[in-house]
């Protein structure tokens, strides 16, 4: 038809029977049930809706207070150039098979950037049903991730080749895993296993993830092409983190018991811990899910309580390692835990340990008198109450003696102390101290069963704080906070691992120049994190070290260039050299 022609009587009818814009098509069917009376049906048909999305229209008309149908268009553009301009390009590509992500991508190497959003409003609009999904062979040839083999030691090989690794300083741990016969703590804690990843290269590829300082266990997955780390579990390759987290909820409490029972042993037979002093304490690991099996702790860095697990840990005063942890822990059980560690620790040590110290909510008054009975020494903080508070700035000046503390670089050496007996619990007396000018701006108070002098036992709490710096490494470095497990038995595997890393980490820094009261994040960045080549021979395996900075350090340990025979590798000995 011309333009400017008139229409004809069946194109007018037509614009009225046979709307074009959306809008006019809901007019029109709404005006065809209410005003022409026609059956919602029929209505429905005759306009192209199906009756249900017809009903809702109608519903939705009822309750609209002015509903607009007929208004002058906004002024602004009426089409969308980027759209406009790749549409071509879109509906070739999807002829091609690519999804909208890929579309996506291929029009931003065309110069012609377009959302994944923008994509999938074109292809709707053009008519285009979703993407089946696409087996790898009908995708478009572009890069893929790699297929990793699955974990299986039966697959594990030792012929000759040669290859870089990302974690070549953790084969410095191996002489001492040996030494210590890890493989043997797996089988005495009865850990679970299989044909194809046996009890101890499970441990030992979950004791990996704490040397490694890998945060979660879905994390690994950025290390499971890396030969070297396989190597070192005695695996054809690292497991996954589908296995990992699966491994882990197989392990009940008395599992973890009996591994950290095992590991008493040769830690014992180490002098990793001393015996002679313990410092204890609680932490509080957050969660932030919503898991209905944990209970709310405080937690101080939040200085709040909230869905945690409540873990308590006991540290070798002299030896700086951590020997007891435990995350299988309820409310109302914190005051036993104490009695729980003392327990352990006899039946793995033969005797009760002698000395504790630990902050004032650890336990109980009657279970430090229960302490007391059993010829324990302890030294705890007491609350300041109000009443004790009073009782202090009451204390006349004289009554105040002045001692001298033997720690030449300590600032606040010379504090006050005022002393006096205290019977909390019947049938015991415990010393009282008050104690000022330590650097806080309120006294401290002692409550102890500890008979030295006083300057001796100020000191050693004092030494207290190396339990919260070690805490501190804990988090920082083997992500004590950052634990992905949400269920208890979980943690309580997690916890042991940290026993026994952290306990490694201390060996290996005595024997490195320097390093004996270092952390375990300065080791690691400093001696662990080093690339390596590895060279599997017929006769040995070789992991040549990466010139690194702090390198010297390891050579002067003497641990290079000293074969050791390795287990789990048929007995094919593993010499680290530069």
């Amino acid at each position: 038809m011309p333009i400017g022609a008139p229409k004809s009587l069946s194109s007018c009818k037509r614009f009225f029977l046979h709307p074009t814009s959306p809008k006019q098509r809901q007019y029109e069917a709404l005006r065809a049930y209410y005003v022409d009376e026609r059956p919602a049906a029929e209505a429905a048909r005759a306009f192209g809706y199906s009756p249900g999305a017809f009903h809702v229209m109608c519903h939705h008309f009822r309750r609209q207070a002015a509903p607009v149908f007929f208004v002058s268009p906004r002024p602004g553009p009426r089409t969308q150039p980027k759209k406009s301009a790749a549409r071509d390009s879109i509906i070739a590509l999807r002829k091609r098979n690519y999804s909208i992500y890929e579309i996506s991508e291929a029009l931003k190497e065309r110069q012609l950037p377009l959302s994944p959003t923008a994509v999938r409003e074109v292809l709707k609009a053009e008519g285009f049903a979703a993407l089946p999904r696409r087996l790898d062979e009908e995708r478009p040839a572009r890069p893929h991730p790699t297929v990793e083999p699955v974990a299986n030691a039966r697959a594990f090989s030792l012929a000759p080749r040669r290859f870089q690794t990302r974690c070549g300083g953790l084969f410095l741990f191996v002489p001492e895993l040996i030494r210590l016969h890890l493989s043997e703590m797996a089988q005495t804690a009865r850990l679970p296993g299989s044909t194809m990843i046996p009890a101890p290269h499970a441990l030992r590829t979950a004791l990996a993830l704490k040397l490694w300082s890998i945060e979660r266990k879905s994390h690994i997955m950025a290390l499971v092409a890396d030969e070297g780390l396989a190597l070192f579990a005695g695996l054809n390759a690292i497991p996954k983190r589908s296995y990992l987290a699966e491994y882990s909820s197989r392990i009940d409490h008395a599992m973890t018991t009996k591994l950290l029972a095992a590991w008493q042993r040769p830690g014992a037979a180490d002098a990793l811990w001393a015996g002679r002093s313990f410092n204890l304490d609680f932490h509080s690991v957050p969660y932030y899910g919503a898991h209905p099996v944990l209970e709310r702790h405080y937690v101080s860095m939040r200085s709040r309580r909230q869905k945690s697990v409540l873990t308590f840990l006991a540290q070798d005063a002299e030896g700086h390692a951590f020997c007891y942890a435990n995350a299988d822990l309820r409310k109302g059980e914190e005051a036993e835990e104490i009695f729980r560690f003392i327990d352990f620790w006899q039946r793995t040590h033969g005797d009760r340990p002698r000395h504790l110290v630990f902050d004032s909510r650890l336990t109980t008054y009657g279970n430090l008198g229960r302490l007391d009975a059993l010829g324990i020494t302890f030294i705890t903080l007491r609350r300041r109450s109000p009443r004790l508070r009073k009782e202090i700035a009451l204390v006349p000046r004289s009554a105040w003696r002045t001692v001298e503390l033997e720690v030449p670089t300590r600032k606040y050496r010379f504090p006050r102390v005022f002393e006096r007996p205290v019977a909390l619990v019947k049938g015991h007396t415990f010393r009282q101290m008050f104690i000022e000018d330590l650097g806080h701006d309120d006294a401290t108070i002692l409550l102890t069963n500890d008979r030295r002098g006083a300057a001796a036992v100020i000191t050693r709490y004092a030494q207290r704080m190396l339990i919260e710096n070690a805490l501190s490494d804990a988090v920082r470095f083997f992500h004590l906070d950052a634990l992905s497990s949400a269920v208890g038995l979980k943690v309580d595997f997690d916890m042991a691992l940290l026993v026994i890393a952290s306990g490694l980490y201390r060996l290996l820094a005595r024997t490195m120049r320097g390093y004996a009261d270092a952390q375990a994040r300065q080791i690691f960045r400093d001696l662990i994190d080093m690339p390596a080549t590895v060279e599997v021979t017929s006769t040995e395996v070789i992991v040549q070290f990466h010139r690194r900075a702090h390198l010297p350090i390891v050579l002067a340990s003497g641990r290079l260039n000293t074969p050791v025979k390795v287990p789990w590798w048929n007995g094919l000995p593993l010499r680290l050299t530069t």
